[in-house]
């Protein structure tokens, strides 16, 4: 203890004398014994009274940084000892790098913390990459260029992406953390028929959603990420061909991360149906969940399954596996090789109640 009183001493002297003004003196002074704090995880500091004023069981605070302030209230840690007292608080998580600190109502000194950002607690627990950081716009399901064989020639391939509406560190985002779970995403998957004369697309999907995701940021929650939302899927064809459904649906998500390095995903999708007019039966054959696995052999072997069972017993089967190809690039993103197989119903949603001789198809991905 003693040790730690004179580390926060020196810090005081050194502080006091950089923040106060020509010809005044502050009436507390605040230190530090390194003046380091780490966002999102409790740090301390030391307020010493030059006037001999009784320090208070709890202190309000001002946090200020280059792009972001906060105040706090800091409780303090026991008792004074003559003249000075320690107190505690966790530091906000939106805040790093170097933060000017100082009390509010107070003549105190100011003190500069270098506050490191928070650990990413969410790799070491759910098997994210160190160093991954998901941008505003990014990927949502893989998307890939298949071609196969069966009666003739046919493509499928998929478009995917999801954009966060909220920024966490600016706006509305910053104001209330929660509104930067919000997603908007969009699906395209279509089949192209390579053996017509016209070459016509067989079906299309479009499927919009909009969603909310909570990840954990500790080790004691059963569940990794968390999904909520609802999804509108059609084809856009009118008459007879016309498909169209609105699920609402929720996707709780197991990461593991094994000790070799790679990586298991659960991740099941629950639904439930608004609206399927054009299609009243489609549960018989789609069920009410998305079975869903994926295995990642450290980014070089990907294999991913979804599995579907209807209340009838139909179903489907779609399994995927990409290999890395270092030499397959498409401008700066990397490719890899990606062979697709599917058997059961509904393999479009035009023909989700039809079922043909399994497919087998061959392509590359951009994401796995």
């Amino acid at each position: 203890m003693t040790r730690w009183i004179l580390a926060a001493w020196l810090a005081v002297a050194a502080h006091s004398v950089w923040a106060a003004a020509p010809g005044t003196l502050p009436d507390w002074v605040v230190g530090s014994p390194d003046a380091r704090a780490t966002a999102g995880e409790r740090f301390e500091i030391v307020v010493v009274s030059l006037t001999g004023e009784a320090l208070p069981n709890e202190l309000s605070v001002r946090l200020r940084g280059a792009l972001d302030e906060r105040i706090i209230a800091m409780r303090a840690e026991g008792p004074a000892l003559g003249r000075q007292r320690a107190y505690s608080a966790v530091m906000p998580v939106v805040l790093s790098g170097p933060i000017e600190l100082e009390l509010l109502e107070r003549n105190s000194s100011v003190l500069v913390l270098r506050v490191a950002a928070r650990p990413d607690v969410v790799t070491t627990l759910t098997g994210r990459r160190e160093g991954e950081y998901e941008p505003p716009l990014s990927e949502e399901e893989p998307m890939y260029f298949v071609v196969g064989g069966r009666s003739g020639y046919s493509a499928r391939f998929q478009l995917s992406f999801k954009y966060r509406l909220f920024d966490a560190t600016s706006g509305y985002g910053q104001d209330k953390p929660w509104l930067a779970g919000f997603y908007f995403a969009y699906t395209q998957n279509s089949i192209w028929d390579l053996s017509s004369e016209s070459k016509p697309f067989r079906d299309t999907s479009y499927r919009p959603s909009l969603f909310w995701k909570w990840e954990r940021t500790d080790d004691k929650t059963w569940v990794d990420v968390m999904r909520a939302g609802v999804e509108h899927e059609s084809n856009g064809q009118s008459g007879e061909r016309s498909r169209s459904l609105n699920i609402g649906f929720v996707r709780p998500e197991w990461h593991q991360r094994l000790a070799n390095g790679d990586v298991f995903q659960f991740t099941p999708k629950i639904y439930g149906y608004m609206g399927k007019k054009d299609n009243p039966d489609i549960q018989q054959y789609r069920g009410y969940v998305d079975w869903r696995a994926r295995y990642d052999a450290r980014g070089e072997w990907i294999t991913t399954a979804v599995a579907r069972r209807g209340t009838s017993g139909k179903g489907s089967l779609l399994l995927d596996l990409s290999k890395r190809a270092r030499d397959l690039r498409f401008g700066p993103v990397g490719g890899y090789w990606h062979v697709q197989y599917f058997n059961g119903y509904g393999e479009d949603i035009l023909d989700y109640n039809v079922r043909h001789r399994p497919q087998l198809r061959i392509g590359f991905a951009i994401v796995p």
